[in-house]
Order: structure tokens, then C-alpha cells, then sequence
């Protein structure tokens, strides 16, 4: 499994993710978003990376001809269409060179995201030909439930921060050390999973 942290805005804090072995830094290009930051923020941050970790970022409804303008100019590999995405999006997006993750419920892509904490997609959990990535107030409270699903990916973001949109190394460390914890004991089997996460959102197609 590899861990995607998204909302990334500090420069410390991705440089310190990074070292840490987190194998995705989420970048959120969205106004709305107390973790939205421009191409030129993104940028900057991604320069002091060594570049282990993919960069990634994450869209809701720019065109697939801006998102790859940004993600060039930003030096990002792969992109999160965080909507229903439409076939042609894809398409688009791969040709240009991307990696393209989408929310379940509409297109797929190379990753479909499961996410509890957004209404327009899909929360019903299921393995396929793509990278399975499960997100949605993911935190060390509800770790096990969360692994149980045996995700690919595990995406986290607000259980991270010490206020909306700021980041805290403090909280990554723990929630690395609680997946290291869980890497040596026995987890639920996969089978439960769809009834011990359900209070979460996750429901598990079985």
C-alpha cells in the first residue's frame, strides 16, 4: 500500500512528508479550498522536493487543457479529477502525458478515488484494473477500518492539520507511526470491512 497526502501548501512540511516516505504529495487547485494553492506556490514547493515522492494535483473544474497548463508550470506528474469525469477528459489528459486519477462514478482512470468525504462520488469501495485509492476523514482513529479495505493508495488530508489548511509534521509522524503499528499486527479481514467502516462512509463491494 502507499500513502497520498494531499492539501500540501508548505514548503517545510512537503520537504519533511517527502523524507518521511510518503509516496504522493497532493496539490489542490481549487479557490474554495483552504488548501488551494496557484501554480506558482506549487511550484516553488515542488523545486526543494528531491523529487521521490509524485506530485500530484487535484482539480474539480478546470478543462482538461488548463489542468495540463498548470501541471506543467507547477511540475506535476499525475492529475486528480476530482469530479465525475467525462471519457474525453481522460483521454486528453493521458495524451498530454499524465497519470489521471478520477472520483468513482464517472470515467476511470489509472486511480479511481473512493472518497467518504465527497458527495458526488461513489463511495462503494472496490478493487479493479486501476490503483484503488480510499479517502475521507481518514485519521489513526479509524486507521484499521481504513486498511481493512486494502486500498492501494490510502489518501489523508485534514486528520493532518492543526487548522484547516495548515499542515502539521507533528501529526504526520503519529499517523506514520500508527500505520507502522498496524503493519505488524493482524488487521479485519477484507471481508468485514464493508460493515466496520460503514459509520465512516466506506461501503466495500464483495
Amino acid at each position: 500500500m502507499m500513502l497520498k497526502v494531499c492539501g500540501v501548501n508548505d514548503p517545510a512540511f512537503a520537504v519533511a512528508a517527502e523524507a518521511a516516505g510518503v509516496d504522493y504529495l497532493g496539490f489542490i487547485f481549487h479557490p474554495k479550498s483552504p488548501r488551494n494553492v496557484t501554480p506558482e506556490q506549487a511550484r516553488t514547493i515542488v523545486r526543494g522536493l528531491s523529487g521521490r515522492a509524485r506530485r500530484v494535483g487535484v482539480f474539480v473544474s478546470q478543462t482538461a487543457a488548463e489542468i495540463a497548463a498548470v501541471c506543467r508550470a507547477a511540475g506535476l506528474q499525475v492529475v486528480q479529477l476530482h469530479r465525475r469525469a467525462a471519457e474525453a477528459d481522460v483521454a486528453a489528459l493521458r495524451a498530454a502525458g499524465f497519470e489521471v486519477w478520477t472520483l468513482a462514478g464517472g470515467a476511470v482512470g489509472d486511480g479511481l478515488l473512493f472518497d467518504s468525504s465527497h458527495g458526488d462520488g461513489e463511495t462503494a469501495f472496490r478493487k479493479g484494473p486501476y490503483k484503488a485509492i480510499l479517502a475521507g476523514r481518514i485519521g489513526v482513529d479509524n486507521l484499521a477500518e481504513a486498511l481493512a479495505c486494502a486500498p492501494d493508495i490510502l489518501d489523508v488530508n485534514s486528520s493532518l492539520e492543526s487548522a484547516p489548511g495548515r499542515k502539521s509534521v507533528g501529526k504526520l509522524r503519529d499517523f506514520l507511526a500508527a500505520l507502522r503499528r498496524f503493519g505488524n499486527s493482524i488487521l479485519p479481514d477484507f471481508a468485514v470491512c464493508g460493515i466496520i467502516s460503514a459509520g465512516f462512509g466506506w461501503i466495500v463491494a464483495v
